[in-house]
C-alpha cells in the first residue's frame, strides 16, 4: 500500500527546508516514507521503497526499487542503492537488544542488488561506517561495527564479519569470507573465494590455491592509482624480505627497519604488521 495523504503531506513538509525554486523530491507512489526521515530535495524514491525514522539522506541520492533503509542510518548525497538491498538493518548479534546504534555511509557510493548492511552494537564501536566512492556489489553482506575505506570494492557475494576493517582502495573478490576482528590492508587484493582469518597485509596479493597465501605485491593495482616506479620498487624490495627470505617476521622488520630510505609506503606495511592482534596472511 502507498503511503497516506496525511503522512506524504509530513515527509515533504519534513524535506521542504530548501528553497522553492530547488526541485521536490520525487516518491514514487507505493513508497512509504516515514515522516521523521529526512530525505533531501533531490533525492528519487523508487517503487515499493521503505524509509524507517532516524534515516537522513543527502542531495541526490537514488533507490532504484524495492530499498529499505532502518535507522539510525546517516547517508551522504549522491549513492545509488539498487533494487532489494537491506541497509541499516539491526545486527545480527544474539545480545543485541534494540540498543541505539548507528551506521553511517559517506558519499558518491553504489550499492548493487540484495546488498545487507548491519548497524553497530553497542559491545563494539556502536557504529558500522562504509566511506565514499566505495562499490559493494549483489549480493555482499557488511557485518556491525565494521569500516569501509574509502574507494574500496567488494565483489559479488563478499561476506565482511563483524567489527572488520577494510581499508582504502582494497578490493575484496567473489565469495569470500571475511573473519570477525580482522583487517583488510590498503591497496591489497583478495582473490575469489578466500577465507580470510587473518590480517591482510596493504599492498599484497592474497589468494586460496591449496592454502591462503600473500603471493606478493598488487603492482598492477598500484600502477593504476599513479604509484610511482620507485614507489613501486621499495614497497617490492619489502616484499622480498617479508615474503621470499628465510627471516621470521620479527628479523624482516628489523631490516626493514635498518633501510633509512625506505619510504611512508614501507611504514605503512611495518605500523600494519606490528599492530596486528590476529597476525599477518604471509
Amino acid at each position: 500500500m502507498g503511503m497516506t495523504t496525511q503522512n506524504r503531506a509530513a515527509a515533504t513538509a519534513r524535506i521542504s527546508n530548501e528553497s522553492m525554486t530547488q526541485p521536490s523530491t520525487s516518491i514514487h507512489a507505493t513508497a512509504i516514507v516515514d515522516p521523521r526521515a529526512k530525505v533531501a530535495a533531490s533525492c528519487k524514491i523508487g517503487p515499493y521503497c521503505v524509509i524507517g525514522p532516524e534515516v537522513e539522506l543527502g542531495e541526490g541520492c537514488q533507490l532504484i526499487s524495492h530499498v529499505s533503509i532502518e535507522g539510525p542510518s546517516k547517508i551522504g548525497s549522491d549513492n545509488v542503492f539498487f533494487p532489494f538491498c537491506a541497509i541499516g538493518m539491526a545486527p545480527q548479534d544474539v545480545t543485541y537488544k534494540g540498543e541505539q546504534t548507528r551506521l553511517e555511509i559517506g558519499d558518491h557510493n553504489e550499492i548493487r542488488e540484495s546488498v545487507t548492511i548491519n548497524r553497530g552494537t553497542i559491545k563494539g564501536s556502536g557504529l558500522t561506517r562504509i566511506g565514499s566512492h566505495v562499490l559493494i556489489m549483489a549480493y555482499a553482506h557488511i557485518g556491525h561495527d565494521s569500516a569501509i575505506g574509502d574507494h574500496s570494492m567488494l565483489i559479488n557475494g563478499a561476506t565482511i564479519a563483524g567489527h572488520v576493517t577494510v581499508e582504502e582502495w582494497a578490493v575484496v573478490g567473489a565469495l569470500c569470507a571475511v573473519h570477525q576482528f580482522t583487517r583488510i590492508g590498503a591497496h591489497s587484493y583478495i582473490g575469489g573465494g578466500t577465507v580470510i582469518t587473518q590480517d591482510v597485509l596493504p599492498f599484497s596479493m592474497t589468494s586460496a590455491v591449496r592454502d591462503v597465501h600473500a603471493y606478493g605485491l598488487n603492482k598492477v593495482g598500484l600502477e593504476r592509482r599513479g604509484f610511482s616506479k620507485e614507489r613501486i620498487r621499495k614497497i617490492h624490495q619489502a616484499y622480498k624480505i617479508l615474503l621470499a627470505s628465510k627471516m621470521n617476521t620479527s628479523q624482516a622488520l628489523a631490516k626493514l627497519k635498518a633501510q633509512e630510505s625506505r619510504g611512508e609506503d614501507v611504514d605503512t606495511l611495518i605500523r600494519f604488521i606490528e599492530s596486528a592482534e590476529r597476525g599477518v596472511i604471509k
